[in-house]
């Protein structure tokens, strides 16, 4: 079977889509690879893609990335340019509002209607929860008089901000940033009051039996694609300063944020 690539996960728009095809095409051709670039469009979920098992470089979220035993082959990880990323490979979680909300902090959303993508969901789900853990007291055991689950993705989060359904909602924050330059009249509609800390970004990776020299070069591609110049307006669509070549040891502190955002399974 012949791996193929994709990724869906930071596909926020149409042009985001086909920078990202564009990138993974030249990487394929550089390593010499005769594979398929695929597409897996919502609403297909993204835990059907990551169960395959012929994944060649494919994005996958660090959480399940982290949990799976065998871990699938680290390949590379996006280096997303804007500021407050520094030059890393991470991410964090967006906490927003409705662009009209009142709130201009994280507690002022308390007492309204907290929603989410899915619970096994880093950006979308535990990053939020284990945020929360700093504000649960005795006295105030219950941070939100309600919540909405299944949003999916971070487009329903801000539809149903949008709507009015819920009051607060977490982002994915390079999912959100690609959103805010190649959408901004969808993105403008919500606004941020709070960020969580940084995690190590979803990296591409491989479930298929991969032979080392085949993830070298992959790896060298992905490196070149961060400065080949014919690449440069796809790089300045997806905000992507580079590719870095994480530790598989990186991705090892999700087994710490699960642990606390566990703690408290009714923090909402």
């Amino acid at each position: 079977m012949m791996p193929v690539a994709n990724a869906r996960m930071y596909s926020a728009t149409p042009r985001a889509k086909q920078a990202w095809k564009d990138v993974l095409g030249w990487v394929l051709r550089r390593a010499a690879l005769p594979w398929e670039v695929i597409d897996h469009d919502a609403p297909a979920p993204l835990s059907a893609l990551w169960s395959r098992g012929d994944l060649g470089a494919a994005m996958m979220c660090g959480l399940p990335y982290s949990q799976r035993s065998p871990r699938p082959a680290l390949v590379t990880a996006p280096l997303p340019s804007p500021a407050r990323y520094g030059g890393r490979p991470v991410y964090f979680t967006d906490i927003v509002v409705r662009a009209d909300a009142p709130a201009r902090t994280l507690e002022d959303t308390f007492g309204g209607v907290i929603g989410y993508t899915l619970e096994d969901s880093m950006s979308g789900c535990i990053a939020l929860r284990r945020q929360l853990l700093a504000y649960r007291r005795p006295e105030q055991p219950q941070l939100y008089r309600d919540s909405v689950a299944g949003l999916v993705n971070a487009r329903r989060v801000i539809e149903a901000l949008a709507d009015g359904r819920i009051d607060a909602g977490p982002l994915d924050s390079y999912f959100h940033d690609l959103l805010k330059a190649g959408d901004p009249s969808f993105a403008v509609q919500v606004r941020t009051v709070a960020m969580t800390r940084a995690a190590p970004i979803p990296p591409l990776v491989a479930t298929a039996a991969l032979a080392e020299k085949v993830v070298e070069r992959l790896r060298a591609a992905f490196v070149e694609a961060g400065s080949a110049s014919e690449l440069k307006a796809q790089r300045d669509v997806l905000l992507l300063a580079g590719f870095a070549i994480p530790e598989d040891r990186d991705y090892d502190v999700f087994d710490g944020i699960l642990a606390d955002a566990s703690r408290y399974p009714g923090i909402w």
